[in-house]
């Protein structure tokens, strides 16, 4: 939904309506959510004479289906043309690929690898989390490499205190090597490195968001920015009225930033495919520019296997 109001709100002057997410705005277009299609249409559906359902793939199940059967608008043979989703079902694009689209399409860039060391407080604390939920592993003769070992961890943490107390460090130790301190003092230095350019900064959960965005005084988008306060904020970030913006990863895609120049990951997760989403975000291609992307890790932890799955492309081959 957010995508769509992006879009749409640029390319015609009118006001576009939102149903869903909080929103209860009916205009002459609207965009809804599946959810609030199915709830509305028998009220509203005599509104509209053109509808367009992308992610279609969702249209048949028995409840969204009454979005379409109590809408006036004529049904159209599903082609590729008329009756289709926008994400696509092919792999993410080869090193190949990628290379022959960096040479054609994309800003000239270079990707820097920042390692960290936690300050004692987060070691301590990190090491800790790490010994409890390993000894509870060992007990359980679990090992999380194995095809069903997250699995049994899951289902055995639910069984017992001890068990939800090993889950608890588990997430506890991959969250202080995600948002430790020391990364904020690095996070520091690349903004006054970088004082004129447009710098995004993505981690991978919101309370990291908000702590950065009171820190720096940058604004913040997360899953709970209503719509329009999202578009205001992107809208700003293009005209250059704010310089610095943090999100987890409700940026990955989706949104048109070409001013964006700079990049620092904090924290993500180890696929290859948000890896090189958070590339796009900063490689449309301008004269004279030239893209950066860090990538903040802290060594000695499980954040270094994360790193290593996903830089895993050519993308990453200029580090």
């Amino acid at each position: 939904m957010n995508q769509w109001y992006d879009l749409l709100s640029k390319a015609f002057a009118i006001d576009v309506g939102l149903l869903g997410g909080g929103y209860h705005e009916i205009e002459d277009v609207t965009i809804a959510t599946y959810d609030s299609a199915f709830m509305h249409m028998e009220r509203l559906g005599n509104r509209f004479g053109l509808i367009v359902f992308d992610e279609v793939h969702h249209l048949p199940g028995e409840m969204y289906s009454h979005a379409a059967e109590m809408c006036i608008a004529p049904p159209n043979e599903p082609t590729a043309a008329t009756c289709c989703s926008t994400r696509s079902s092919a792999p993410w694009p080869t090193n190949a690929a990628f290379a022959n689209c960096r040479a054609n399409a994309l800003a000239e860039y270079r990707v820097e690898r920042r390692q960290v060391q936690m300050v004692a407080e987060d070691s301590v604390q990190y090491e800790a989390a790490l010994h409890e939920y390993q000894r509870f592993l060992q007990d359980k003769n679990v090992r999380l490499g194995s095809a069903n070992g997250w699995r049994n961890f899951v289902m055995l943490s639910a069984k017992s205190t001890n068990g939800r107390r090993a889950m608890h460090a588990y997430r506890r130790h991959r969250q202080i090597a995600l948002s430790t301190t020391a990364k904020i003092r690095v996070l520091e230095e690349i903004l006054k490195a970088h004082p004129r350019d447009r710098v995004l900064i993505f981690t991978n959960d919101s309370e990291s968001v908000h702590e950065i965005s009171e820190t720096f005084l940058i604004p913040a988008i997360t899953h709970r920015t209503h719509t329009k306060e999202r578009k205001d904020i992107l809208e700003a970030f293009n005209k250059g009225e704010y310089l610095g913006l943090v999100a987890s990863k409700v940026l990955n895609e989706g949104v048109n930033i070409p001013k964006a120049n700079v990049a620092v990951v904090l924290s993500g997760s180890g696929t290859i495919r948000e890896h090189v989403q958070l590339f796009g975000r900063i490689l449309r291609q301008r004269q004279g520019k030239w893209a950066v992307l860090y990538e903040v890790i802290s060594q000695d932890t499980v954040e270094d296997s994360i790193s290593a799955r996903r830089r895993r492309h050519d993308a990453n081959e200029d580090q």
